[in-house]
């Protein structure tokens, strides 16, 4: 059986800089119908869990170590056996969330991961946070941005470890490359293309944000 997508969503806090903010979260399972990986465990792991239905879970995949995205990443684990991977430029963002528990695993830019008969490819792509990374699954023809890239532009720039700059040289070098009808399933609201994207780089610099 090709693997598949399911999506689901949670709602939580975004917590960074001393400020708050309420989010809902995309949580991304790529697998087939015994096997699975979850992409950003977010806020709610006994959603994760029941959303898996009985599969096994390999590996829970970080795309970055914002709270909202890994807050519920030691609950799953715990609950499945699967291990937790990070890039490791990520470690001291996941320790203000998690101090007294390490990921299980780092991810390295041009790693592959091995799902249900699929290939994601790990794309670091720094500049929302110096640890974040894209996944890359051809066969799917799609990439899951995590807060990389959203339907309209780059993410947020304006808080710690995080730069402007640097957020749009990993869109440009590694994500625009992609094929244009490379669907784009991102951290959080609607999903885009490569396509739909790649004309508005010029305007983002331009705006700076």
């Amino acid at each position: 059986m090709t693997a598949r997508i399911d999506h689901l969503v949670t709602s939580g806090t975004f917590a960074l800089d001393g400020g708050e903010w309420d989010v809902d979260n995309n949580v991304w399972i790529v697998g087939d119908d015994t096997e699975a990986i979850v992409i950003d465990a977010a806020h709610d792991a006994a959603a994760s869990e029941a959303a898996l239905n009985g599969r096994t879970l390999r590996a829970i995949v970080c795309t970055h170590a914002h709270n909202d995205h890994i807050d519920a990443a030691p609950a799953l684990a715990d609950a499945t056996g699967a291990p937790v991977l990070l890039h490791p430029d990520d470690l001291p963002l996941w320790k203000q969330t998690h101090p007294d528990r390490a990921p299980d695993g780092e991810l390295a830019d041009g790693q592959e991961l091995e799902i249900a008969g699929t290939t994601l490819q790990v794309l670091h792509t720094p500049g929302h946070a110096p640890g974040a990374v894209c996944l890359y699954a051809p066969e799917l023809s799609t990439v899951f941005t995590g807060d990389t890239l959203f339907q309209g532009g780059p993410g947020a720039t304006g808080r710690s470890f995080s730069h402007f700059p640097t957020i749009v040289a990993s869109i440009r070098d590694r994500l625009l490359a992609l094929p244009p009808g490379t669907t784009v399933r991102t951290g959080h609201g609607d999903s885009t293309t490569i396509g739909a994207e790649a004309p508005h780089l010029d305007e983002w610099i331009a705006r700076g944000h």
